[in-house]
């Protein structure tokens, strides 16, 4: 079911009967029709495994079961929506950035450090992301936030991408990450640019990047 873009805040889903959605709770704004929304305690499609990967990480992001037969609006925070479709590939994204998705897709968690090594976990532990990650694979819709907007960025094998780790929403297509530094002295002494870490993304596929460093 893909998404109606309202606003850059704010987007609609048409809801139909043997069909589901999941959304972040608290990401409804208005319903049409006869919708019910309850708590999911099974963490997506992808089951119990991937509610205990995300507690596991402190990443546990609360998420509801939307069904029925109506239209639903979302938004949340007054972030800026992106919408991306799936197409039977895999989207990895942070799991506080998800607003709502496709209840085809399989969600499923990821550990940072099986894709960027070593790197990956520092990763987590350096830029305040998590280790884990939210992967989200089939064919359906899916709505992420975002501050001031989202730009998407070609991954090619001949040009990796560079982006600043607070800036980074998600990735789809066959891309490894890994953090780089470029610490010199500068930085050693409190003078540096303040940009002594880039999540280095390589391979083929595309990156979702951010327009303002914040966190959600």
């Amino acid at each position: 079911m893909p998404f109606t873009r309202i606003n850059s805040k704010m987007v609609e889903a048409q809801v139909l009967p043997g069909q589901r959605m999941f959304s972040q709770r608290g990401a409804m704004l208005a319903y049409r029709g006869n919708v019910s929304f309850t708590p999911n305690m099974q963490g997506g499609q992808g089951g119990i495994g991937s509610m205990i990967g995300r507690r596991m990480a402190g990443e546990a992001t609360p998420l509801m079961t939307v069904e029925g037969h109506g239209s639903v609006m979302f938004g949340h925070g007054g972030h800026h929506v992106h919408c991306i479709d799936l197409t039977g590939d895999t989207l990895y994204v942070e799991a506080d950035r998800l607003l709502a998705f496709d209840g085809t897709l399989r969600q499923s968690t990821m550990f940072m450090g099986s894709q960027g090594g070593v790197m990956g976990v520092i990763r987590g532990q350096v830029t305040g992301q998590g280790l884990f990650t939210t992967t989200l694979q089939g064919q359906g819709a899916v709505a992420v936030m975002a501050h001031g907007g989202v730009i998407e960025l070609p991954i090619t094998p001949q040009r990796p991408v560079h982006v600043d780790p607070q800036a980074y929403v998600a990735h789809r297509g066959d891309v490894r990450n890994k953090l780089s530094t470029a610490l010199g002295w500068r930085d050693m002494v409190g003078r540096g640019s303040g940009e002594a870490f880039q999540l280095e993304l390589s391979g083929q596929g595309t990156v979702y990047v951010q327009a303002s460093e914040e966190k959600l």
